[in-house]
C-alpha cells in the first residue's frame, strides 16, 4: 500500500509521530474481553457504569471499544474496520492462530469470530471479532502497484479466476468469491485451457470448504481435479492452487471448520 505523506508548514506543531486509536462498536463487552485477551490483549480500562468504555492493548497498538449502535448484529459483519500496517504480516497470523490454538483447541476459521486463511506470500488477512468489526492487517510494503485484478485483456475462465482473486485475498469474502467461481467454471470451464481448469476446481475446493459446501460436492471436484493430468511446467503454474487444497484441508481438519 503506498505511503501518504501530508505536507505540513514549519513551526505547526505537527510532527510525524502520532498514534492514532480505533474506536469501535462493541455489542458484547465479556465476549469482546474474553475474545482479546485470547488473543493476548491486555485490558488497561474497563468501565461499565455510567457508560460502557472499553481500552485493549497488544504489541505496540491499542483497540477502544464503545456501545455498537442499536440493531447491531455483528453476524452481518457490518462493524468498524482497522486498518493495521506491519512489518511482518505472517508473523502475525501466526501469533493469533498459535494463540487460538493454545485457548481454543482449534483455529476459529469460520463464522463470527474468525481469522481468515493466509497463503504464502500473501500481504494481508483479516481478523473478525465478537462484534463484526473487522482488523486487516497489512504488510507495510505492500507494492504501490499491487494487482488488484480486472485486466480488459483477460476473458474467459482466466478472467474469472481473477475476478475470484479479487474477492477472496484483498474484499476478503470467500462467500461472494465462491458463487463467483461457481457461475465461472460453469460457463467457461468445459472450453477452458486445461491449467486453468485445474486452478478454478482446486480454487473451488478451497473456497467450498471454507464455507461450508456439502462434502459430496467437494468430493467430487477433487476426484475431478484429480483426474486431470498436467505437465510438469502446468503443475508449476497451478502450484498456488493447488498447495491451497492441502493446505485447506489440514487448516479445516485441526478443527477450524
Amino acid at each position: 500500500m503506498a505511503d501518504v505523506k501530508a505536507e505540513s508548514g514549519e513551526g505547526a506543531g505537527v510532527r510525524a509521530n502520532e498514534a492514532v486509536v480505533p474506536v469501535l462498536g462493541c455489542v458484547d463487552a465479556d465476549a469482546t474481553v474474553d475474545f482479546y485477551r485470547m488473543l493476548g490483549f491486555g485490558v488497561e480500562h474497563d468501565q461499565r457504569r455510567p457508560y460502557f468504555y472499553l481500552a485493549l492493548a497488544w504489541s505496540g497498538f491499542q483497540m477502544h471499544f464503545v456501545d455498537a449502535p442499536k440493531g447491531t448484529d455483528p453476524e452481518k459483519e457490518e462493524g468498524g474496520i482497522a486498518l493495521v500496517m506491519v512489518d511482518d504480516v505472517a508473523a502475525y497470523h501466526a501469533a493469533f492462530v498459535a494463540a487460538m490454538r493454545a485457548d481454543r483447541g482449534k483455529v476459529l476459521a469460520r463464522g463470527v469470530p474468525r481469522i481468515t486463511r493466509f497463503r504464502p506470500g500473501a500481504s494481508r488477512f483479516t481478523l473478525v471479532d465478537p462484534n463484526g468489526n473487522s482488523l486487516l492487517f497489512i504488510q507495510r510494503d505492500e507494492s504501490a502497484d499491487l494487482d488488484y485484478g480486472g485486466s480488459p485483456e483477460l476473458e474467459g475462465l482466466a478472467r474469472s479466476l481473477d475476478e475470484v482473486r479479487i474477492l477472496r485475498e484483498y474484499k476478503i469474502d470467500d462467500a461472494h468469491a465462491y458463487r463467483r467461481a461457481k457461475s465461472g467454471f460453469k460457463r467457461h470451464g468445459a472450453d477452458a485451457p486445461v491449467v486453468e481448469r485445474a486452478r478454478m476446481l482446486a480454487v473451488l475446493v478451497e473456497l467450498g470448504t471454507a464455507v461450508g459446501e456439502d462434502p459430496g460436492v467437494i468430493r467430487a471436484r477433487l476426484d475431478e481435479l484429480d483426474g486431470i493430468e498436467l505437465t510438469e511446467d502446468e503443475r508449476a503454474e497451478a502450484a498456488g492452487d493447488l498447495d491451497a487444497v492441502e493446505e485447506t484441508r489440514r487448516w479445516f481438519a485441526e478443527g477450524g471448520g
